[in-house]
């Protein structure tokens, strides 16, 4: 068969005449392969295209899904456009300072949430991770809603109220709902809230990184009732144990004592 096309770009989805080539070629008898040498993109691609534009056609009784070219697939545009248009809760990453994004101040945090199985009952890991030093902390909270997040930023506020303003100068966390109520911190400190941009956790990446670590010791879909305070500290003393090539491998412990020191020194 005469086909005149260019070849496929990887990532476009394929045209409506690329689609009744694979239909009429494919009621001859002609392979994957054949198929895609026809249309010069890889055998994967007609396969996948295949099952997404299979219908169902009733024979004889029967229910037969069978590879149809012209049929448009539909598309879920209102989930699509409802991701597009997300806006950022409060103050965006955006406003961030640059020296923040360097890593190189101290003082400057991000925060995310650690789930276990998906249930409503089920407790959640609310996670820090200091910029500079990788100094993590892991907070056991009772649910995902926003009170009981600042129930627990409230309570780390009362614990040093002195010290909090010259140890959490920013927090930078993600734009879901539960963290909506996080930006009331600003009302009450000097600590600034930024919010990443939807889904785009690289804006957050340190404590990304270490969320990956806890995996090693509570799995995806495990109960996170099933390990108690100990077991949560045991876990945030590995991880602040570990040294690090980024901080000269020293210890995010070592490297978050000596910032201590120098603050609890100033007058």
């Amino acid at each position: 068969m005469d086909h005149s096309s260019s070849p496929h770009q990887k990532g476009k989805r394929l045209s409506k005449d690329d689609r009744i080539t694979i239909q009429v070629m494919h009621s001859m008898g002609c392979s994957n392969r054949a198929i895609a040498r026809e249309l010069i993109c890889s055998p994967s691609t007609i396969v996948y295209d295949q099952k997404r534009h299979r219908i169902p056609l009733y024979w004889q009784c029967e229910t037969i899904k069978s590879y149809q070219g012209t049929n448009e697939v539909k598309r879920n545009t209102k989930a699509r456009r409802a991701r597009a248009n997300k806006r950022i809760l409060g103050r965006s990453i955006d406003e961030r300072s640059l020296r923040i994004d360097t890593h190189k101040d101290f003082e400057h945090w991000e925060c995310d949430l650690v789930l276990g199985y998906k249930s409503k009952d089920d407790d959640v890991l609310l996670t820090l991770c200091e910029q500079k030093t990788r100094r993590f902390f892991m907070i056991k909270i009772e649910d995902k809603t926003s009170a009981s997040i600042m129930k627990a930023f409230y309570k780390l506020r009362e614990f040093d109220g002195s010290k909090w303003n010259r140890i959490f100068k920013s927090i930078t966390t993600d734009n879901g709902f539960e963290f909506a109520d996080l930006s009331n911190l600003e009302q009450v400190s000097k600590t600034l809230v930024y919010y990443a941009h939807p889904y785009t956790s690289c804006n957050k990446g340190s404590v990304e990184r270490h969320n990956g670590l806890i995996r090693r010791y509570i799995p995806k879909g495990d109960l996170m009732d099933k390990y108690s305070v100990e077991d949560i500290a045991k876990i945030e003393v590995w991880c602040n144990s570990l040294p690090r090539k980024i901080l000269n491998y020293k210890t995010p412990e070592e490297c978050f004592d000596v910032e201590l020191d120098h603050i609890y020194r100033r007058r």
